[in-house]
């Protein structure tokens, strides 16, 4: 089933699927084999009517039963010793706890198959044997009992795969995990349809065309025996057929099942899922190409992750929609600059962890205040930020929401990190922004005046009360309702600009 990745997927112990196995195994055997044998006998008794006389018919059913017991009796022990020999290193890998040699990997992934080789083997001999043990009483009647016991030992192989494949999956899940498959490792689709559709359609039907045949070849055969051979071998089709087609249906529904619930999560923006494997054929390859897939999403989204923590996610979304250039083109923006007072003594005075600690929280809040505002956190530059609204989103107003978004972090850093001092200048106009260095290596970034004049209005803002200082330029592109919180001071000349800038402030 699909389930998140940190959801325990083998929940029982390997000592405990030993255990399973070895009883499963055993059951799943008796269960099959009795049906064979059951459809075997009875057959027989039906085939030795269109043959023989009643009291023939119940002489070789008193040999064949006594055939059958003591044929039983020697051939179960060496088929629990060769499904035994087959099984101890998977019992050894199981209860060990560790991974499995590929030797065992190979034995559980084939451990249906296995089982049906020596089911087959012990069905093929006895075919022969109660031929040849037949053989006095009547030639046909021989021949059919061969050709039943086969069907029989077809109907116990189909049935026998069909319920051990099923029932043993934990097994198989356990094996699929210490290496995903790579190629079919058991049964596929077709595979098992056949069988299938052996169980309920091809045995069935040949004991009724052989009962025809014989039917046809013999005028002494009666009605009555021919009726009641069809209406038995129907019964073993709608019964037995019924079952196998049931388990072969739901051994592919099952899987595809739990992928499409997985996607379903996908779909949802949900990637920590995966879907237990554990099947060996391409339903299985399925899951696992699920399970890399939802690896390569989740991998992917870990890197747009940090790729956004790095560069700022508007930058990395605009990076992963569209190829990025070297190069950028000239818009209206706003640029919002804050930078600490007193960091070099801040630096002497504190082990730097609590430098970085007080740093953390700092910056914390710059972030918050200003993706809040749909501005852009451009560069950490030491115990400063440099911070842009209008690119490379545009925003109806960048001037407006740098101001809104000034005024709110001058409240949230003197409250949240009332450790530190600071100066906020704001600043708009025109600039150029884009990817700037070589096509090895490149970083988004804003340059122009607006840019420089923040820089210079956040560091004389560190010496006035107010600890916010905008321009002109910035108050009058932002309008109303915003301009009408800010009022107009002096003008200045700022540090390397041949302009004098007129100041604004902002109550607080």
């Amino acid at each position: 089933m699909a389930q998140r990745r940190n959801q325990p997927v083998l929940p029982e112990s390997g000592a405990d699927l030993a255990r399973t196995m070895r009883r499963r195994l055993v059951s799943l055997y008796l269960l099959a084999s009795a049906v064979g044998t059951g459809v075997v006998f009875t057959s027989v008794g039906f085939v030795g009517r269109l043959f023989l006389d009643e009291a023939e018919v119940d002489r070789l059913g008193r040999l064949n039963a006594v055939g059958i017991a003591a044929y039983v009796a020697i051939m179960a022990p060496l088929g629990i010793y060769a499904a035994r020999r087959y099984n101890a290193p998977i019992e050894r890998w199981l209860t060990s706890g560790e991974a499995p040699s590929e030797v065992q990997r190979r034995r559980a992934l084939r451990l249906a198959r296995a089982g049906v080789s020596i089911t087959a083997a012990g069905w093929g001999l006895a075919a022969v044997l109660f031929a040849l043990l037949n053989l006095a009483a009547s030639v046909g009647f021989a021949a059919c009992v061969g050709v039943t016991i086969l069907l029989g030992g077809m109907t116990t192989c189909a049935l026998s795969y069909l319920l051990t494949e099923r029932t043993l999956r934990g097994i198989t899940a356990r094996a699929l995990a210490a290496k995903p498959p790579s190629r079919p490792v058991a049964l596929g689709v077709r595979g098992r349809l056949v069988m299938a559709w052996t169980l309920a359609t091809a045995v069935p039907l040949l004991g009724i065309l052989g009962v025809s045949v014989v039917a046809l070849a013999r005028a002494d055969v009666g009605v009555q025996d021919v009726a009641v051979a069809v209406i038995f071998l129907a019964a073993v089709a709608l019964t037995v057929g019924f079952a196998a087609t049931l388990f072969a249906a739901r051994s592919i529904a099952d899987p595809v099942a739990s992928v499409r619930t997985g996607l379903a999560s996908v779909e949802e923006g949900d990637f920590d899922v995966e879907v237990e494997v554990d099947d060996g054929s391409e339903v299985g390859l399925l899951g696992a190409g699920f399970n890399r897939m939802a690896e390569g999403l989740r991998e992917r989204e870990r890197l747009r992750d940090l790729f956004g923590r790095h560069v700022g996610r508007e930058v990395a979304r605009a990076a992963l929609t569209d190829d990025p250039e070297l190069g950028g083109e000239e818009r209206e923006v706003a640029a919002l600059f804050i930078d600490l007072v007193g960091s070099t003594a801040l630096a002497a005075e504190r082990p730097p962890a609590a430098v970085v600690t007080i740093l953390n929280e700092f910056f914390a809040v710059v972030v918050d205040v200003v993706e809040s505002h749909g501005g852009l956190v451009n560069k950490f530059e030491g115990d400063a930020a440099l911070c842009v609204f209008g690119a490379p989103v545009e925003r109806a107003c960048p001037a407006a929401d740098a101001l809104v978004a000034a005024r709110e972090l001058r409240a949230r850093v003197a409250q949240d990190v009332a450790d530190v001092d600071f100066g906020v200048g704001v600043s708009a106009g025109r600039a150029v922004a884009g990817n700037v260095g070589a096509e090895e290596r490149f970083e988004y970034t804003v340059i122009g005046d607006p840019i420089n004049e923040a820089a210079r209005l956040s560091d004389l803002a560190k010496r006035r009360p107010e600890r916010l200082l905008a321009s002109e330029a910035a108050v009058r592109r932002a309008g109303d309702p915003e301009a009408e919180r800010w009022s107009l001071g002096e003008a200045v000349a700022l540090r390397g600009r041949a302009a004098d800038t007129r100041l604004a402030t902002a109550p607080t």
